[in-house]
């Protein structure tokens, strides 16, 4: 008997251990499946051990997309200009062009998402925290980057994000006139800069059937001479809240522009223009505002 006792003993503790000794495979295997390498706009490959729990982006743009996707909560600070959703607004604002690198370090994050051109890309590799560049100028762009946040963050269906951007796009062309079709458009957003055609901005244009006046040749933003604009001689003139001074009836020849002539200058609040200029999950929102710009009457426009 006492043998017997202890050869079932013996079993239940080789079981035990199997048990154990599997379950640690499959805690190993489960960590190993997280760990992720995903290439970024620079082309560098970036690699993390799981899913980022806390992340710092540098880009409006990149906040919004981070909380589209499910994951506000994982945000622990964000650049001076992030401001939707509203819960972004108290969270550490860590700075413009200029990025308060000492103020990210002690965040301690586990992933920063910036832009590929950011000057703070070096100092913070330097100091061994990860960071993802992305390029955000274009449609396809922010589809991408949909996609590879969605990948990075372990949330699925990016696609059904993009989806709905893409459908709030093409429900603001079905909206517009066909007598507001092949209207000549001239964005302005500061200082003399312009969308370009090859911007997020002109293509969204392109996809609501008007004409852009600064063509893709020249840049996606490109600083125009304001002859240029008294040249092309748009229909229509947006001004972003940073391009509202001078007013277009006070610079020099505009007034000969037939914008000018017809009263149709679209002045485009902080709120409005944010939406139009960041290349992320609100595009669709801004495909109507800019449909709205071309349908109000000439008389609202009056400089």
């Amino acid at each position: 008997m006492v043998e017997r006792h202890g050869r079932c003993s013996s079993l239940r503790w080789l079981r035990r251990g199997v048990a154990a000794g599997l379950a640690l495979v499959l805690l190993a295997l489960a960590g190993t499946a997280q760990a992720m390498q995903i290439v970024d706009d620079r082309g560098v490959a970036v690699n993390l051990a799981q899913p980022p729990r806390r992340i710092v982006t540098l880009q409006p743009s990149l906040a919004e997309t981070v909380c589209v996707l499910g994951a506000c909560e994982r945000l622990v600070g964000v650049d001076d200009y992030a401001n939707w959703p509203e819960s972004v607004q108290r969270l550490p604002h860590l700075g413009g062009e200029d990025v308060n690198i000492e103020r990210v370090v002690a965040l301690k994050p586990d992933l920063v998402l910036l832009g590929t051109t950011s000057r703070a890309i070096e100092r913070l590799q330097s100091l061994g925290i990860p960071v993802l560049g992305v390029d955000l100028k274009t449609l396809a762009d922010v589809q991408r980057t949909f996609h590879t946040l969605a990948k990075v963050l372990g949330v699925p269906d990016s696609d059904a994000a993009w989806r709905r951007i893409d459908g709030g796009i093409e429900a603001a062309a079905q909206r517009l006139p066909r007598s507001a079709r092949g209207t000549t458009v001239y964005f302005e957003i500061g200082s003399g800069y312009a969308a370009g055609e090859a911007s997020h901005i002109g293509e969204l244009l392109s996809r609501l059937g008007v004409v852009n006046i600064v063509p893709a040749r020249l840049g996606s933003v490109p600083k125009l001479n304001p002859e240029f604009v008294v040249r092309a001689d748009p229909q229509v003139i947006m001004l972003s809240d940073g391009a509202a001074h001078p007013e277009p009836g006070e610079r020099p020849g505009w007034r000969a522009i037939r914008a000018v002539r017809d009263g149709r200058v679209c002045h485009l609040d902080r709120a409005q223009s944010d939406v139009i200029m960041r290349p992320g999950p609100r595009l669709g929102e801004a495909a109507g505002l800019l449909a709205q710009c071309l349908q109000q009457p000439p008389a609202s426009h009056a400089p």
